[in-house]
């Protein structure tokens, strides 16, 4: 693996542009047989980056994550998604990089860390492998303190109708039924929740700005980010994650804006919560996600080594559970899109209404 140490974090926006120059080229090059089929062995890194106070404060309002000078494990994924991106706008990456579909999410956070710590971040990517539909990749993104791993997160994502040579099976990810459970608490989305989103994180994928833009990918309206809908479930367990915690995210059905979202927060009983965000109408799931104690004995590792370490399987299933929790209200925010919640406890003897884990199957662009 060759680590390419870049000055500063790249813009979105110009990776965009190189990223669907790139697809262009490379359906070219699959046409004629020319195309690359392996990962790239380089990793970027960046060094010293740092979040401001404000932008800590904007996203916290956005999310409804409470007041803290500390980073929310979806703002480290902002600060780092970039090098992702250009990892997968290069000319020898294998996929497109347009119409990627993200799968899942699953974050190793080691400690609390602080808005004013100076982060060295580093991106790979790994485990290029068949699906049913097309191929998946890891995108892996490691922050580091003093060459100590603080953050690590692991990004699938699915390139449709693509398919690699490869002596791999391909994955049969079939999801089990979803039971919608008892909700927790519900979510208003406005129309401009993508627009927002997008001017905090800087991901300004079309698919997420505009009516317009949405529908000439095939959207009959404008999605919102799976990463807000993911950072809000995050946000809804409040303090009792703690401070080290895995986070594991399964992205099921977009969220059409505007929008109601029922959600659902309920208590494991090794410690930890299953989050759950569906529609509350027809009962289909959008983002089921889960926030687990840390591994006993989490590897010491450098940066300079991206993605030979941490285990990237999920939690395992979730025993079934007798009683349901809410948990703190969303704090309160800004703008008129992120609604307050009212503190109530719910508890609810009998069979679960969760069935265990399912396996990755849908996504979200």
């Amino acid at each position: 693996m060759t680590l390419v140490d870049l000055p500063a974090v790249p813009g979105l926006g110009g990776l965009y542009a190189r990223g669907a120059a790139s697809t262009g080229r490379l359906a070219l090059a699959r046409r004629t047989g020319s195309a690359p089929v392996e990962l790239p062995a380089t990793a970027y890194r960046v060094r010293g980056v740092r979040a401001s106070l404000d932008h800590l404060a904007a996203y916290q309002r956005l999310v409804g994550e409470e007041a803290s000078d500390t980073l929310p494990p979806g703002l480290v994924h902002v600060l780092g998604f970039p090098l992702a991106i250009a990892l997968m706008a290069r000319t020898d990456f294998p996929l497109p990089m347009l119409g990627m579909v993200h799968l899942a999410n699953l974050v190793e956070q080691r400690r609390a860390i602080g808005y004013d710590e100076t982060l060295d971040v580093t991106a790979s990517a790994d485990r290029l492998r068949p699906h049913r539909t097309g191929t998946q990749v890891d995108l892996v993104v490691e922050a580091a303190v003093d060459d100590e791993v603080v953050w690590r997160g692991v990004s699938t994502y699915l390139a449709k109708g693509v398919h690699l040579p490869s002596d791999e099976r391909a994955s049969d990810d079939e999801r089990a039924p979803f039971e919608p459970p008892l909700p927790t608490g519900q979510w208003q989305l406005a129309a401009d929740t993508g627009r927002r989103y997008a001017a905090v994180s800087g991901d300004r994928n079309p698919i997420h700005l505009s009516p317009l833009t949405a529908k000439a990918f095939g959207f009959p309206r404008t999605i919102a980010h799976g990463m807000y809908t993911a950072a809000r479930l995050l946000a809804d367990a409040g303090r009792g994650r703690g401070d080290a915690f895995v986070w594991s995210v399964d992205f099921v059905k977009p969220v059409l804006l505007p929008a109601t979202v029922a959600t659902s927060v309920r208590h494991r009983p090794g410690g930890g919560f299953d989050l759950a965000a569906w529609h509350p109408r027809s009962g289909k799931p959008h983002a089921l996600a889960s926030v687990a104690p840390p591994p006993l004995t989490p590897p010491n590792r450098r940066p300079d080594r991206p993605s030979a370490a941490w285990s990237t399987a999920p939690p395992p299933a979730t025993p079934p559970l007798l009683r349901l929790s809410a948990t703190r209200p969303g704090a309160t925010p800004g703008s008129s899109t992120i609604q307050p919640r009212s503190r109530s406890t719910i508890r609810r003897a009998g069979r679960p209404t969760i069935q265990p884990r399912p396996r990755r199957c849908s996504g979200y662009p």
